[in-house]
């Protein structure tokens, strides 16, 4: 378990570094573009994203990861 737990952070870690290495500025556009969205809304999308990652590792340990 802990295998798989350092696994997808190191993921996570490798993907968020490469979009603040090779687009900074669309990052900040992003962010700018995030203070418009209200904030039940991002909670909504933060639900959401947890748990399409959840049912993701779920699924990766259900196929043997």
């Amino acid at each position: 378990m802990i295998e798989t737990t350092l696994l997808a952070l190191g993921l996570v870690l490798i993907v968020e570094g490469l979009v603040y290495a090779l687009a900074p500025s669309i990052v900040e556009r992003m962010l700018e573009a995030l203070r418009d969205v209200p904030q039940e809304a991002r909670r909504t999308l933060g639900l959401l994203a947890l748990i399409s990652g959840l049912l993701l590792v779920w699924a990766a340990k259900l196929l043997g990861a």
